[in-house]
């Protein structure tokens, strides 16, 4: 390396001393006056003008200052250590000795280190390339800590549908065939089902003080599995043993045979409570139930009974449900008709009527027979619904809602909280780190307890912040299925009547009149009704 930014030396004379002032060569830069200032204050000179010796620093040419006596003793090399606020670097400067005075050796060098607390990291090639060409007033990284390494969640890779949703065929006349549906995911005996990839742990880090810096934690994940599966030597493959039908239930992955019902669940059945999918070929009486991990299909129709299924629930006919009936799915229920029943649905309900009941769905609720219609009840839908006529002449007490999904709303108002709270904890902490980073730049120490307490507001700050990230990215997803959620509306292919209540999001509205061929939308803070 060569000597390019400007530096000083002292010659020490019997009764004075001079600083002979070296202007940078080329690209370099000239000599900080602090820096300077700070080693002559170090050797005793404080008897000198200083507003002389800063305008000598400034000039391009070679200059001496006198400085004045100080003790008649010869300066020793002088080194300048600065710490990065995260005590993952030690950058050094030095300045050179008086004529007559004393350099440091790698000994002296690795004293100064040491009592600064700097342990680890500490590159000696560095120190030996200073030692062999000695350039002044340039830094020098002689300590570089070992940041950590990132490890990787594992992954989980499936290899069939995990979220079924194929809708009904539609017919060109506008019906709908409930008899032709193909939403189970089939598989064959010796079919790979999963493949885990393993979580990457990474490597702790270490700061310049030998503080251990934690990667941060990874997420762990095990295959999980049923019956009729087997597991690789490794734990990494699954494999079905049958052929059946395959599905994923709260991370589970089941392969069934499907129980199968040649008829009616009726007496000569009794309940069913299936660790699979279920297949009625009859039809489910009045107070029976079938609970089922993955989906239910029914070829008749459903009286007052209870389906519940962690999969989908497909009904061929409908279900008369007399007030009693209950479907409840953790996917799709489809199915022609609904009347006087509960349905409950974590993805979309699509029939052909509605009749008196109540229908909740995750997502839409679409009527899509020729002659569909809504009369009375109430209907929840995360998303849109979609149907041809919704009240009567007779008036039929009808209330529609959509919007978005209840429990997202609830996180939203969550996050939009915790944001303000994060935001303001981290605008607390960066000006105090400023003042103990402004602090140990100009030279001096902090005690024990002011440094535990600033690596604790470090710490602080790096969780906030990693937080803040994970939950605007969350935050941001949600708002713009807000602002942009397209399917938050009611939609009439015929006619609506009045006496409807409809609720968008947090607005409602009451039909005054008969409309037809148009749809109901939240606009500007309010519920708008437009022509199709």
């Amino acid at each position: 390396m060569e000597q390019k930014n400007g530096y000083i030396r002292v010659e020490v004379l019997e009764n004075d001393s001079i600083c002979h002032i070296y202007p940078p060569k080329e690209d370099g830069v000239a000599i900080d006056s602090k820096e300077v200032e700070e080693y002559l204050e170090a050797h005793g000179y404080e008897s000198y003008d200083k507003r002389v010796l800063r305008d000598a620093l400034l000039s391009k040419e070679e200059t001496a200052v006198p400085i004045g006596y100080a003790s008649g003793v010869e300066c020793s090399e002088m080194m300048f250590i600065k710490i990065s606020l995260d005590k993952m670097k030690a950058t050094c400067r030095f300045l050179p000795p008086s004529f007559g005075g004393n350099t440091m050796n790698v000994k002296d060098i690795l004293a100064e280190l040491n009592k600064r607390g700097i342990i680890y990291g500490i590159d000696q090639d560095a120190i030996m390339d200073f030692m062999e060409n000695r350039c002044y007033a340039t830094d020098y990284i002689f300590a570089q800590g070992k940041p950590p390494v990132i490890g990787r969640d594992a992954k989980i890779e499936y290899f069939f549908n995990t979220n079924p949703s194929l809708k009904p065929k539609h017919n060109d006349d506008g019906s709908v065939d409930y008899r032709e549906l193909n939403t189970i995911s089939s598989v064959n005996e010796g079919d790979l089902l999963a493949r885990l990839t393993p979580e990457d742990k990474g490597a702790n880090g270490k700061d310049i003080t030998g503080r251990e810096i934690p990667t941060r934690t990874v997420k762990p994940k095990k295959l999980e599995y049923g019956k009729n599966i087997s597991i690789n030597e490794d734990r990494t493959e699954l494999y079905s043993n049958v052929t059946g039908h395959v599905s994923l239930i709260n991370d589970q992955v089941f392969v069934s045979d499907v129980f199968d019902v040649p008829a009616d669940v009726d007496n000569s059945i009794g309940n069913i409570n299936y660790n699979g999918n279920v297949h009625v070929h009859g039809s489910v009486r009045g107070g029976f139930t079938i609970i089922a991990k993955g989906d239910v299909v029914v070829d008749g129709v459903v009286e007052d009974a209870l389906i519940q299924a962690d999969g989908q629930i497909i009904v061929k006919c409908g279900i008369h449900g007399m007030q009693k009936g209950v479907l409840e799915a953790k996917g799709n229920v489809i199915i022609q008709f609904i009347e006087n029943a509960k349905v409950f649905a974590g993805g979309y309900v699509e029939t052909g009527s509605i009749i008196y009941s109540e229908v909740n769905a995750t997502e839409d609720v679409i009527v899509s027979e020729r002659k569909g219609f809504i009369s009375g009840g109430i209907i929840r839908a995360g998303g849109k619904v979609e149907t041809q006529t919704i009240g009567s002449a007779m008036g039929a007490l009808t209330r529609i809602e959509v919007g978005i999904v209840p429990a997202k709303k609830e996180r939203y108002g969550f996050l939009q909280k915790e944001i303000a709270i994060l935001n303001a904890k981290i605008n607390k902490i960066n000006p105090v780190l400023k003042t103990y980073q402004e602090y140990m730049s100009s030279g001096r120490h902090l005690d024990n307890k002011n440094l535990v307490y600033m690596n604790k507001l470090l710490q602080e700050l790096h969780e906030s912040k990693e937080k803040l990230q994970e939950y605007r990215v969350e935050f941001n997803t949600i708002h713009q299925e807000l602002l942009h959620s397209k399917h938050s509306r009611v939609v009439i292919r015929r006619d609506i009547f009045p006496g409807v209540t409809i609720t968008i999001s947090d607005v409602t509205l009451t039909t005054k009149d008969k409309r037809s061929f148009c749809q109901y939308e939240k606009k500007n803070g309010e519920i708008v009704c437009s022509n199709l």
